[in-house]
């Protein structure tokens, strides 16, 4: 009695273990819920759980979109007499049998792959796509030469919508473009706008500079000419202001430097008059 029960023990533990079994495929993820409630995310692989209690959900992540394929292969029957025996004898209707060789394939190969992967390898389907014609072929006496993928066309909404979003990832792409042009062009105009206030700010320098240059050069003058004049030379500045201003001036000749001024200036010395001798 007690085997027995042993035996039934150890059944009813390799029932639930096999019972509880699940696989995650590599293009599924899981959901797992004990007693109604979330419990954790399954990744691909094995996973056990509880029968009855536990209940795993698997998602399909790839995109199981319809879609056109467009492929070519190139093959010829070899001309030796085996070959030649073989594409008859071997195979029926090699021409349609290699056909029905490649859709089958291709759909393998490709009903692993999401859309964009498609497109984006289409290199490794053809190599993939020949190497297995290439191996299903081998005692059908013909040469696969060449596979080509030429076209993958999805759905006509779906191709409506990946064009959107290449259309909505350009529009993106030139407003960047044109907000960086705007950008190098206003930081091309402050740039300019700071070169020509450097500039504007230069030309003030050097006019200070030349006219204290020029008022040192006068200073120098006085110092050395007009030491302990100080009153002519005060003549001599209100004479320039009086020419500069088109002044008709009369200057007393008693001055030998006034008179020497009016002479040059073409200014008859005002004589007053004096007492009759």
């Amino acid at each position: 009695m007690s085997e027995f029960l042993i035996y039934f023990a150890i059944l009813v533990v390799a029932f639930l273990f096999f019972a509880g079994i699940r696989i995650v495929r590599p293009t599924h993820r899981g959901l797992i819920e004990v007693l109604g409630k979330y419990r954790r995310f399954a990744e691909p692989g094995f996973h056990w759980v509880i029968p009855v209690i536990t209940k795993l959900y698997q998602i399909n992540t790839n995109d199981n979109l319809n879609a056109r394929v467009d492929a070519q292969v190139y093959f010829r029957v070899k001309a030796d007499e085996d070959s030649v025996k073989a594409s008859v004898y071997n195979v029926n209707n090699y021409q349609y049998q290699i056909v029905n060789l490649a859709r089958t394939t291709l759909r393998n190969i490709i009903g692993t792959m999401t859309l964009k992967t498609a497109n984006s390898e289409r290199s490794r389907i053809n190599s993939e796509l020949l190497a297995t014609l290439l191996g299903e072929t081998k005692s059908w006496g013909i040469s696969v030469v060449r596979t080509e993928l030429k076209e993958i066309d999805p759905p006509k909404d779906v191709q409506e919508t990946m064009n959107k979003v290449v259309k909505a990832e350009n529009e993106k792409i030139a407003a960047v473009d044109f907000a960086t042009a705007t950008e190098t062009m206003a930081d091309g105009e402050k740039r300019a706008s700071i070169k020509k206030a450097e500039g504007t700010r230069q030309a003030e320098i050097l006019k200070a500079e030349g006219e204290a240059q020029a008022i040192a050069l006068v200073n120098e003058a006085a110092e050395k000419y007009f030491v302990g004049n100080a009153q002519l030379l005060r003549r001599l500045q209100a004479v320039e202001v009086a020419f500069q201003n088109n002044a008709k001036i009369v200057l007393p000749p008693d001055r030998e430097l006034v008179n020497v001024i009016g002479d040059l200036a073409g200014v008859v010395p005002f004589r007053g008059k004096g007492k009759e001798g």
